[in-house]
């Protein structure tokens, strides 16, 4: 572990202290304000200066110098009541304290002066009497200009207020407004029109842009003005690409209107020449402050070398407190390891006896340190071995969870204490309700006598193993569990406990005799598909043969009967075959009730009587499925619907789709109100070779249901209420599709 850091130790004055200091302090902030306000009133008065600027400059500097004397004067009688109180080190500060102020006044006196002699020559060289005369005639440069377009909109408007006299147009007429189009076209006005008394626009014609500001420039206009001098007025209004002249000349004295011009001007003349008229006003203005600006010019410089020979002494102050301060520090040290702040070290360097001493002191306190570090150490240690005990019970947590197979394990007494969340959903119970109790409230009769001989069994023979298929009805379901059951050992403790694990088999012996059954269809189509057909065309040739030689009625039925049982054979072998071999999917992303639609259609004509519902919950997403594959499932469910109800005119099938967003699956519930099937029917209902009808085959089911999880889907069956039998799909969609979904 790294060492603390050396730190330096400084005195901390008490609570009083700090107080008294914040009042000093506020007292001096206020004598500071008044101080400015009392020498910004005497510029004012006497000097006439009424410059922003040298006011800020000054003030600024002068509160800075103020701040450097506070200070200074501060260490002057801290360190003479230091050296009246025979402070060790105060004599040592009072000789750098004078060396500092010795070597600072020199060089700061010649720069004070060398930069009033620069001072003086630069204002006299501002105000030459050349820079006021460019500038006036720059002014003048640009009204000219202003007044060059102003007469010529005066010339154009009388012109065109003589014109229609003597046209006799009609104001607001529709000759008045070709003529006005005309005028402005050929004096290139960028604005023409006419205002009535009531300041409404007639035969108004501008560019763009000034049509849409006109509302700004026509707030802008004095109309008192013009409606006392009744004479030709005329303003600049500035816009995005150019500035805009406009001129508005009575019509005739009695005010029956005015006519407007306007004329643009080259972009950002109006800003420039009021920039040139702002720069004259303000030369002018500063030309009066020649004399106070130097004075106040010469204020600032004896601010600043004030500040600077003050702020060396106190520099010299500041510099004589760290040589003293490590003999401080020791005392402030002892004190603080004392109290138990074995981190604390000195910062010192001079390498003479008093360096020597604190580096004593330094190595005393790591020593101490050292020891500490050790115990702390050894209980990070400790705390750490405790976090990687609930880390790998916290894991051991997550993967009990996390897992398929349920666990259960008992204490010493035999009451539950652990019991996962795969056990929850096994066996349909909630752990909450059990913990802490005995596995007897699980299992009754039979199972709770199994139980007891397994506690007796392990107790008898801790060493030995448990194990067991047992069935179970959860619900309306059969399931079928593997069992494991151990004695826990720990070390020093005899009496840990048991453990169980169990898992679900049932579906796994489902999958495995399904498998069987294909190994023996394949067998069973490849013995018996080869001599069928010998056999057909033999029986075939003998009626075709002796059909007409014999009249015996009895040949012709006999090998009829063959050739049609022949083909009841090789329509089984075709089942087998299939069975045995589903073709491969085809997946494409289709529309799911349309399929479905399809194959209601075909039963609502051949099977009138039953009455078929199909009910869709939108929206659907798009699924990914083998169609024809699709086609065959719907079809075998619904035939064996129909042919369960048969001619029941209150037979009927109730569909719905709808989409289970928590699942990202699209559910197909296909529901009957026939007889139903019993709780063995159910669970055995896609088995190959198992069926509830005569003469059915028993594949029909199980082909369904390979199919089905061939789309990565899952089928079930459960009882309808009140009666029938229902079918429940699921096929996965959007993000649970792509999971399993291949393009083709």
């Amino acid at each position: 572990m790294s060492q603390s850091p050396y730190q330096r130790i400084r005195l901390h004055p008490n609570i009083q202290h700090e107080r008294k200091k914040r009042q000093r302090e506020l007292w001096l902030a206020l004598v500071g304000i008044v101080l400015i306000g009392v020498l910004s009133w005497v510029e004012l008065k006497f000097f006439g200066v009424n410059s922003y600027l040298f006011l800020g400059l000054f003030n600024v500097n002068l509160i800075l110098l103020l701040l450097v004397l506070f200070l200074v004067v501060r260490n002057v009688v801290k360190l003479a009541l230091e050296r009246k109180r025979n402070v060790l080190g105060a004599k040592l500060r009072t000789r750098l304290v004078v060396i500092f102020f010795s070597l600072s006044i020199i060089p700061t006196l010649l720069m004070f002066f060398l930069s009033i002699k620069f001072v003086q020559t630069s204002v006299d060289y501002w105000f030459k009497a050349q820079v006021e005369g460019s500038m006036e005639q720059a002014l003048t440069v640009g009204q000219a200009v202003y007044n060059t377009v102003k007469d010529r909109l005066e010339g154009k408007g009388e012109g065109i207020i003589e014109t229609i006299r003597a046209s006799q147009f009609v104001w607001g007429g529709k000759g008045m407004d070709r003529f006005l189009i005309s005028r402005s076209k050929d004096l290139d006005l960028t604005l023409i029109g006419v205002l009535t008394p009531s300041r409404r626009e007639q035969n108004w014609h501008a560019e763009p842009e000034w049509e849409s500001s006109w509302r700004d420039v026509k707030k802008g206009i004095a109309w008192a003005e013009l409606q006392e001098r009744q004479r030709f007025w005329s303003a600049v209004w500035p816009g995005k690409d150019a500035d805009l002249v406009v001129g508005i000349v009575p019509v005739d004295k009695g005010a029956t209107g005015y006519l407007v011009l306007g004329a643009t001007l080259p972009q950002g003349l109006l800003f420039k020449l009021d920039q040139i008229v702002r720069g004259v006003n303000e030369y002018k203005q500063l030309r009066t402050l020649k004399y106070p600006l130097k004075v106040a010019l010469y204020f600032i410089l004896g601010i600043m070398t004030m500040m600077i020979i003050l702020g060396a002494t106190w520099f010299g102050f500041r510099l004589a407190k760290e040589i003293s301060a490590p003999i401080q520090a020791l005392a402030i040290g002892t004190k603080r390891i004392a109290r138990g702040d074995l981190g604390v070290r000195i910062d010192d360097e001079s390498g003479d006896e008093l360096g020597l001493l604190v580096q004593s002191f330094n190595k005393m306190a790591m020593d101490l340190e050292n020891s500490q570090i050790g115990l702390k150490q050894a209980k990070e240690r400790l705390e750490r071995q405790n976090a990687e005990l609930e880390s790998k019970s916290r894991y051991m947590e997550a993967v009990l969870d996390n897992i398929t197979a349920g666990v259960i394990s008992l204490d010493g007494q035999g009451r539950i204490n652990t019991f996962n969340k795969a056990a929850e959903t096994i066996l349909g119970i909630e752990a909450s309700s059990i913990m802490g109790s005995s596995p007897m409230k699980l299992l009754q009769g039979e199972f709770a006598r199994m139980v007891q001989e397994v506690l007796t069994q392990l107790q008898e023979m801790p060493s030995s193993q448990w194990q067991r298929q047992i069935d179970l009805n959860v619900g309306d379901m059969d399931i079928r569990l593997l069992v494991n059951a151990v004695v826990l050992h720990r070390e020093g403790d005899e009496d840990s406990g048991i453990v169980a694990v169990f898992e679900d088999i049932t579906e796994l012996e489902k999958i495995q005799r399904m498998e069987a059954w294909k190994e023996v269809a394949r067998r069973i189509a490849h013995e018996i598909k080869n001599p069928l057909t010998p056999i057909k065309l033999s029986a075939q040739r003998i009626e075709s043969k002796f059909g007409s030689k014999i009249s015996d009625p009895i040949l012709t039925q006999c090998t009829r009967l063959i050739v049609r049982q022949v083909e009841h054979l090789q329509e089984m072998v075709k089942d087998f075959s299939s069975f045995a071999k589903l073709p491969e999917l085809k997946l494409r992303y289709g529309d799911i009730v349309e399929v479905l639609e399809e194959i209601v259609g075909i039963f609502e004509q051949s099977h009138g009587r039953i009455s078929w519902d199909l009910h869709v919950a939108p929206p659907l997403p798009e699924l990914k499925f083998d169609r024809e594959a699709m086609k065959r499932v719907f079809m075998n469910i619904l035939l064996n619907a129909a042919e369960i109800l048969g001619d029941d005119e209150n037979g009927r099938v109730a569909m719905k789709v709808g989409y289970v967003e928590a699942l990202h699956r699209v559910r197909i519930q296909i529901a009957d109100n026939g007889p139903g099937l019993s709780s063995e029917e159910r669970s055995r209902i896609f088995e190959p070779y198992f069926s509830s009808k005569r003469g059915g085959t028993g594949l029909g089911l199980t082909i369904v249901k390979s199919v089905i999880d061939d789309h990565h889907g899952y089928i079930r069956v459960h009882p309808n209420s009140p009666k029938g039998t229902t079918f429940v799909i699921e096929l996965p969609a959007g993000k649970e599709q792509a999971r399993w979904s291949r393009p083709v």
